[in-house]
């Protein structure tokens, strides 16, 4: 049991989108995207997706806003996992280099292909939603599935025993 624990939100979601419903055909899952949030209110999100929701193919690292058009019928599920303080802190400061470095960072297409293709392509500057989160989870040393961060679909973070469904 952790002394101090803290919590770390995992929101998967289907936000509806052709990109998503692609997704959901190959995948069969009903939710193909996956974030992080700081609190059970959803204010502070991050994963990586649409830069701009009227456009996509601008996409990248992103602070979502849960309550924007493409979000508000977005059929979501909310995951609570407990950290030490210590891996929490940690989760943070990756976070905060993600936006002060938000510039660099691009959607990483080929990455989705390669779960296809079941061959993990990791690029310096670019993850996809759930690789973004099982990365940022794996650096601060709270690994929520035992596999490659880059074969990782919102659909093993669901089966994670690490993580807890909120009501």
């Amino acid at each position: 049991m952790l002394k101090n624990k803290k919590h770390v939100y995992i929101v998967l979601s289907d936000t509806g989108t052709i990109f998503t419903r692609l997704i959901r055909f190959y995948t069969k899952a009903p939710r193909n995207h996956a974030s992080i949030a700081f609190d059970l209110e959803l204010k502070e999100v991050y994963s990586f997706g649409r830069k701009n929701p009227r456009n996509p193919f601008s996409g990248g690292f992103v602070k979502e806003n849960l309550h924007d058009a493409l979000s508000k019928d977005a059929a979501l599920v909310v995951y609570r996992c407990s950290v030490s303080e210590c891996q929490y802190k940690k989760i943070q400061t990756i976070i905060a280099r993600f936006e002060e470095e938000a510039h660099l960072y691009k959607y990483n297409l080929p990455g989705v292909l390669g779960i296809v293709l079941n061959i993990p392509v990791k690029r310096r500057y670019a993850f996809f939603c759930s690789q973004f989160v099982a990365s940022v989870f794996e650096q601060a040393g709270a690994r929520l599935v035992h596999k490659c961060a880059a074969l990782t679909t919102p659909a093993d973070l669901e089966q994670s025993g690490e993580l807890e469904l909120m009501d």
